[in-house]
């Protein structure tokens, strides 16, 4: 596909990066020289220096043969006219704006992005991606991972093995064994910082990270299985009252007011603002990484502390400090790949990728197929992927056994007629399922291949 993405910043070159390593034609057009030589040079992108917007830059970024507009500027309106200026006067099929500013996305306003009244055909919203992914993981603590699939029907958790984890040293086929009415399949196994897509006769072993796709209602046993039955958070300190942590403060405060939240927020003015806008929230004007002010927000009976500030160094190493002075588990928003290593060896418990969490939500509307869900996992090298069957898939009337599947891909659920089911080597994939799997990124062609839409479809 040939795509045109206006933004360089940390979103724009994430995607960028993701969908040139895919072999796509991309274009990046930014109003700033000196990001568009960054990425133009360590990426295989071209680059423009102009505004996304006018008519004339994206005539030179080749607006009239592409095939979708990405525009992720920090200017909410900027990405909306360059969607504008993109169907009114380049046809360009499909169009994706970032939009940041929540009054855009409040419920009585639902309908200003309908296809009726702007050309934006897909909104994202990282901030809000962003926050509900951590509202994720505070619901369900015991997991590193929680993403859902198929209206909410599947989940795939991210679950770390300790050393007194029931089942360790198991085999994925003696578990099914063991708990056959446990809807749940190990699909994805990092080891010694490599990712691989076990087979029935691997073990776990202890300190392996699993990613395992259940059936959502099984949530709580499947965790519990895998060693971790921590209660969700009655205490939660929040690094940064940005847009992440006050959509998270404003969430929790919504839906459970028994919740004690407290803010850190360096900004003065912005500390304000934020304690003006939420009822039952503590805000403290200061640093994160001041200890005197984490004593003052009794970090010590603090059940999660998570860093959302847009400064990684921060957000690490304020979760660090966090650790040393008695929170219970801590977690931080990490952008930059080579910060993740040092996450686990200074006893972070988990953390949250914004750069992945965005790509994933414009990757469903790249991919070729019936593709309705993708989620990277691990910096990109593997994706959890939702994938609707057709007539015409190869996969289709036969049992699993006699699929054919690649290697590097493993199926961790069916959706049919609304129930959930776990597959076997008998199982038949069905026209209209939606198949949940785990992939190797060098294996992602191959699932669109086998959901591919033939021309008899039509």
């Amino acid at each position: 596909m040939k795509i045109i993405i206006c933004g360089a910043g940390q979103v724009g070159r994430g995607i960028a990066e993701r969908l040139a390593i895919e072999n796509h034609d991309v274009t990046v057009i930014d109003i700033s020289a000196e990001l568009v030589e960054a990425i133009s040079g360590s990426t295989d992108v071209r680059g423009i220096v102009g505004h996304g917007a006018h008519p004339d830059v994206l005539n030179e970024a080749g607006a009239s043969e592409a095939d979708m507009i990405i525009a992720v500027t920090f200017v909410d309106e900027v990405n909306m006219m360059a969607c504008e200026v993109a169907k009114a006067l380049f046809n360009i099929p499909t169009r994706v704006a970032r939009v940041r500013d929540q009054s855009y996305l409040l419920p009585q306003y639902s309908s200003l992005f309908t296809r009726e009244n702007t050309a934006i055909d897909v909104v994202i919203s990282p901030e809000v991606a962003v926050g509900e992914m951590v509202l994720r993981r505070l619901a369900l603590p015991g997991a590193f991972e929680a993403i859902y699939f198929a209206d909410e029907k599947v989940l795939t958790l991210g679950i770390k093995l300790e050393e007194d984890c029931p089942v360790v040293n198991t085999s994925l086929s003696q578990l099914t064994g063991l708990f056959p009415d446990l809807k749940a399949v190990v699909c994805g196994i990092v080891r010694d910082s490599t990712l691989l897509v076990p087979k029935s006769d691997d073990q776990m072993l202890p300190g392996d990270r699993v990613y395992v796709v259940t059936d959502q209602t099984q949530a709580a046993r499947t965790l519990a299985l895998f060693g971790h039955e921590e209660r969700p958070a009655d205490r939660v300190l929040i690094g940064g009252g940005g847009t992440i942590g006050m959509y998270v403060a404003r969430k929790l405060e919504e839906r459970d007011s028994a919740i004690k939240v407290t803010i850190i927020e360096p900004n003065i003015k912005r500390a304000e603002e934020v304690a003006n806008l939420l009822t039952n929230v503590v805000v403290l004007h200061g640093s994160a990484l001041d200890a005197n002010l984490l004593q003052e927000a009794e970090i010590g009976r603090t059940e999660t502390y998570i860093a959302l500030t847009n400064d990684d160094k921060v957000n690490v190493l304020s979760a660090m400090l966090a650790k040393q002075h008695g929170a219970r588990s801590t977690a931080c928003l990490v952008s930059n790949l080579d910060a993740r290593p040092l996450i686990s060896p200074l006893g972070i418990d988990a953390y949250i990728d914004p750069r992945s969490v965005t790509v994933s939500s414009v990757l469903q509307h790249v991919r070729r197929g019936r593709i309705r869900g993708v989620h990277g996992v691990e910096g990109g090298d593997g994706e959890v992927v939702e994938a609707e069957a057709l007539e015409t898939s190869p996969m289709i009337g036969k049992p699993l056994r006699e699929a054919d599947l690649p290697e590097g891909i493993r199926i961790g659920a069916v959706v049919r007629d609304d129930q959930v089911i776990i597959p076997t080597g008998d199982t038949e994939i069905r026209p209209n399922d939606r198949v949940v799997m785990f992939a190797l990124r060098d294996k992602i062609e191959e699932i669109q291949h086998l959901f591919r839409v033939s021309i008899e479809y039509f």
